[in-house]
C-alpha cells in the first residue's frame, strides 16, 4: 500500500510508451523541484498509453525530416525561461461571455445538438481520434475502440486498488478517464483526479455523455461527477488552449455523493519549442506551479489509519442510508 500517480495522455499520436513516460515524469518532477521543498518520497508513476490503438507507428525522435509523418516535433525540454504567470482579463472577459451562451446556441434542452453536422465537421477535421473513439472499432473489428482504451486504464486503476491513487489526465485522456470512474464506479477508487487540457466543458462531449447517462433536460439534470473520487477534482486550463475553451467545468458537474466538487484553475502553460507556443501540451501543463502543489500535498500527505477509514465507511453508510439507498 502506498501512493502512485497514474497518467493517460491525450489526442494525437505519440512517441513510443516508455519515452512518453519519462518525459511525463521529468515534467511533473520540474514542477515540483522548482515549486515545492522536495521533501517526499518519490511515487511510483504509470502511464497509461494508447497512441498505439490508432496509429500505426509512433512518432520517432530519432527522424530529422520534418516532412516525415513520423517526425516528433515537440519533444520534452526543460522550461527555458523562468515561469511567469500570463493574465489575460480581456480574453477572459470575451471567453466568459461566449461560455455564457455557448451550451444555449449548441445544445438543446434534451442534450441533444444543435447544428449537429457542423460539429461533426468540426470533430472529424480536427479530433479524428475523438471522433473515433465514439464511432470506430479496432482493426481487427473485434471491439469498439473506446472499450480498449477503457480496459488499459481500469486495468492499471484496478492492480493499483490498495492504493492512494492520483490519476492524472490530459486532453482527450480526461474523456476516457471520465468515463471509465463513470463505468466502473463500484470497482474503482481513486483519491484524486486531475484534469489537464480537457474538453470535457465541449458541448458535443457534454451532449455524449448526457446521452450515455440518459439525461434529457438540462434544466434539472447534469453529469454527476464519479462516485469513484474520493476526495478531490482538480481541472487546469490555459485561456488559449482552445481544446480546453470552457475552463468552467465546476459549472458543467453535480457533486457526487461524497462531497466531491471540481475546482478550476487557470494557468499559464509555458511549453514553448522552436519558438513556437502550445498552451495545449501537457509537459507544460505538469510543471505548472499550480498543479505541482497539489501534486505534492497529495505526496505529503499522511495516509489514514484503519479506524479513521473505518469510520468513515460507516459515515458513508449512513450517508447513502440517508439518500434512499442510491450509490452509484
Amino acid at each position: 500500500m502506498g501512493k502512485v500517480i497514474i497518467g493517460i495522455h491525450g489526442l494525437g499520436n505519440k512517441p513510443k510508451a516508455d519515452l512518453l513516460e519519462e518525459w511525463w515524469w521529468k515534467s511533473i518532477d520540474e514542477g515540483l523541484q522548482k515549486y515545492t521543498d522536495n521533501k517526499f518520497r518519490k511515487p511510483k508513476f504509470k502511464l497509461v498509453y494508447w497512441a498505439d490503438v490508432l496509429h500505426k507507428n509512433p512518432e520517432d525522435e530519432n527522424i530529422l525530416n520534418s516532412d516525415n509523418p513520423l517526425f516528433l516535433e515537440e519533444k520534452y525540454i526543460p522550461e527555458i525561461v523562468e515561469h511567469k504567470n500570463t493574465e489575460h482579463p480581456l480574453r477572459k472577459k470575451i471567453i466568459d461571455t461566449i461560455l455564457s451562451q455557448l451550451n444555449n446556441v449548441f445544445l438543446n434542452d434534451d442534450y441533444s445538438l444543435n447544428f449537429s453536422g457542423l460539429n461533426d465537421l468540426i470533430i472529424k477535421n480536427y479530433f479524428s481520434d475523438l471522433e473515433a473513439y465514439y464511432n470506430s472499432q479496432t482493426n481487427d473489428k473485434n471491439q469498439l475502440i473506446r472499450n480498449v482504451l477503457h480496459n488499459r486504464l481500469k486495468t492499471i486503476l484496478i492492480q493499483h486498488k490498495r492504493d492512494d491513487v492520483l490519476l492524472i489526465a490530459h486532453s482527450m485522456g480526461s474523456i476516457v478517464a471520465y468515463d471509465v470512474l463513470t463505468l466502473f464506479a463500484k470497482q474503482l477508487k481513486i483519491k484524486t483526479l486531475i484534469t489537464i487540457g480537457s474538453p470535457l466543458g465541449v458541448p458535443f462531449v457534454i451532449s455524449k455523455i448526457a446521452k450515455e447517462l440518459h439525461l434529457n433536460n438540462r434544466e434539472t439534470q447534469r453529469p454527476e461527477i464519479p462516485f469513484s473520487i474520493q476526495k478531490s477534482w482538480f481541472n487546469f486550463s490555459d485561456l488559449e488552449d482552445k481544446v480546453a475553451f470552457n475552463y468552467h467545468l465546476k459549472d458543467e458537474f453535480l457533486v457526487n455523493e461524497k462531497g466531491v466538487k471540481i475546482t478550476d484553475f487557470i494557468v499559464s502553460n509555458d511549453y514553448t519549442i522552436n519558438g513556437n507556443h502550445n498552451p495545449h501540451k501537457s509537459y507544460g501543463y505538469l510543471r505548472t506551479p499550480e498543479l505541482s502543489e497539489k501534486v505534492y500535498a497529495f505526496l505529503t500527505e499522511k495516509r489514514k489509519s484503519f479506524y479513521q477509514q473505518l469510520f468513515e465507511f460507516i459515515q458513508n453508510i449512513f450517508k447513502v442510508a440517508n439518500n434512499g439507498g442510491k450509490q452509484k
